[in-house]
């Protein structure tokens, strides 16, 4: 499953918000992680220890042979702290020493194609946002797109930013959106846009239909591609405040029932 279709050398910068349900994001940086392997991309994960377990674990249900992987250097682990604090100077990731150091970690990692790339999973970005260092998580994503410009390489960022709450909305997030060029979906098959639409429609009853016209007609360029589900849920919190909190509440309730479900066949299934 390849979550976002590129042309081939084509840079990418993919988010997911992951507060909501931390399966989805250790399933959608898996499928991310093995699809670059078996094209002959080299992987680096800058992730701590327990999630980097979790990808590790749904690699292996997957099919990866980690141990060959990581003894071939087409696998590369580091910690997301130590490697944050490489670059670190007064708060604020410094330009000079995020390059060297990121620099060093990618030349440690090899291809098994001619034309392999990189793809890199990285999460100091999250680490910085939950911190509550905005500015630093805007800053070191420019720093990102810098080098992805020059380097050409597919780059995956994990937010710990929970999309039913408050926090989710345009204002808060307009940068860190349009730093992105795709909003990964937390959900799988559309369970999240289903859940925000039963919502809708029980809380709004016959002006529904009218504002997802509305929602649909609300394109922003400048921001990353956006599955529906995350749309309507910034759209509600930009423009109906009233009645945001009563549909997103029940929102997250209908999605919560779908993803337990999803988990009990990812308990047994590669998912």
């Amino acid at each position: 499953m390849e979550l976002v279709k590129s042309a081939s050398g084509e840079s990418q910068h993919l988010v997911q918000f992951y507060e909501a349900d931390e399966l989805f994001l250790a399933r959608n940086v898996s499928h991310f992680l093995w699809e670059g392997l078996k094209r002959g991309d080299g992987l680096l994960v800058i992730a701590g220890a327990e999630r980097s377990e979790a990808f590790s674990h749904q690699l292996t249900k997957m099919g990866a042979d980690l141990q060959a992987a990581a003894r071939d250097g087409h696998l590369v682990f580091l910690d997301a702290q130590e490697t944050l604090a490489k670059f670190m100077v007064a708060g604020r990731p410094d330009w000079v020493l995020f390059e060297s150091a990121i620099r060093a970690a990618m030349q440690t990692v090899h291809t098994r194609a001619f034309d392999g790339g990189l793809r890199a999973y990285g999460e100091m970005v999250g680490i910085l946002w939950k911190a509550g260092q905005f500015s630093a998580a805007a800053r070191l994503e420019r720093f990102w797109n810098r080098l992805l410009h020059q380097s050409r390489f597919s780059l995956f960022c994990g937010y710990p930013i929970d999309v039913f709450g408050k926090e989710f909305r345009i204002d808060a997030l307009d940068d860190l959106l349009c730093a992105h060029t795709h909003l990964i979906p937390a959900g799988a098959n559309g369970d999240l846009e289903r859940a925000v639409d039963q919502s809708m429609d029980e809380v709004l009853g016959a002006r529904a239909n009218g504002l997802r016209l509305l929602m649909k007609a609300n394109f922003r360029p400048s921001w990353a591609a956006m599955p529906r589900g995350e749309a309507s849920i910034l759209w509600l919190r930009n423009n109906l405040e009233d009645d945001a909190d009563e549909i997103l509440t029940r929102a997250r309730k209908y999605y919560r029932q779908s993803q337990n479900l999803a988990a009990a066949v990812c308990n047994s299934h590669v998912c």
